[in-house]
């Protein structure tokens, strides 16, 4: 069991949870995922409440691969209008912001965020680690190689599982040594990742327990599911909640999705299969 403090609100992980996905991008890989209008974003919001999501996860620039990078003053006027208005209208909604500016992220948690899921492990902003450590907020450490701009240009690794797991290791002492108490480690599927580097990651995901923190899990719609089945990725449902499945067995946490329901149904039948009494007492 893990417990987040969201700025004063504790987030109790007893069971693996879900993070819905809200894009205001209008580039982002799956078309399905990008919202526009204060309107819609608290439609979708509310959906995915009703669904059984856990943390609601706003993002307004978009890290797929060799995706251009905007100025925090244009993410910031995308994304802050979102979280303003998810906060006054589902006040007891956690939600994340996916940024790596800690311009965007400080107005952002001013605004109702408490949680930063940052795709860079402070990388891209020096003043991100501090910011977040003095907000006093939860925060995302992903692994990516390169930047979104060029992490998918020939990728390679000694071991994938070894060496994400030692990159998010020395990046915990750092952070804790920062002042960020609660850390979520995600392996960054598809972050300067083959897609065979990204089912290695799959299989070892139970190693990074090792790290003793929630595990973080965001394949939903990626290239690892639409291209293995020579599908899209308005195709590629079923395949993610396959993925997000082994994941669970394998010890994630959060599974981040854009579909909320089928992650949601995906869990309680894992707890279901690992729970032996509920098997035998099912009709």
């Amino acid at each position: 069991m893990y417990t987040l403090n969201c700025k004063g609100r504790l987030l109790v992980l007893n069971e693996p949870i879900v993070m819905g996905i809200i894009n205001a991008t209008p580039d982002s890989f799956y078309s399905g995922s990008r919202i526009g209008g204060i309107d819609a974003v608290l439609q979708k919001t509310e959906q995915m409440i009703k669904d059984g999501a856990d943390i609601i996860d706003i993002g307004g620039q978009s890290t797929r691969p060799n995706s251009k990078r905007i100025s925090a003053d244009e993410e910031s006027e995308r994304v802050i209008p979102f979280v303003e208005a998810i906060h006054k209208n589902f006040p007891q909604a956690i939600i994340s912001i996916d940024s790596f500016y800690s311009a965007v992220v400080k107005k952002a948690v001013a605004a109702g965020a408490s949680i930063v899921n940052d795709v860079s492990a402070g990388t891209i902003d020096e003043n991100l680690v501090p910011t977040v450590a003095s907000l006093k907020v939860p925060y995302v450490l992903m692994h990516m190689k390169g930047d979104p701009q060029t992490m998918q240009q020939n990728p390679a690794y000694n071991n994938v599982v070894l060496d994400v797991f030692d990159f998010l290791n020395q990046k915990i002492n750092q952070l804790h040594s920062a002042g960020i108490v609660d850390i979520i480690v995600d392996p960054g599927f598809g972050f300067g990742k083959t897609i065979k580097h990204n089912f290695e990651l799959l299989n070892g995901l139970n190693f990074f327990r090792q790290l003793s923190k929630p595990v973080l899990v965001g394949m939903s719609r990626k290239a690892t599911v639409y291209k293995t089945l020579g599908i899209n990725s308005g195709e590629a449902l079923n395949g993610t909640t396959v993925l997000n499945t082994m994941a669970l067995l394998n010890g994630a946490s959060i599974l981040r999705v854009h579909d909320v329901k089928e992650a949601k149904q995906a869990i309680q039948l894992v707890q279901a299969l690992t729970k032996k009494e509920s098997i035998f007492n099912a009709p």
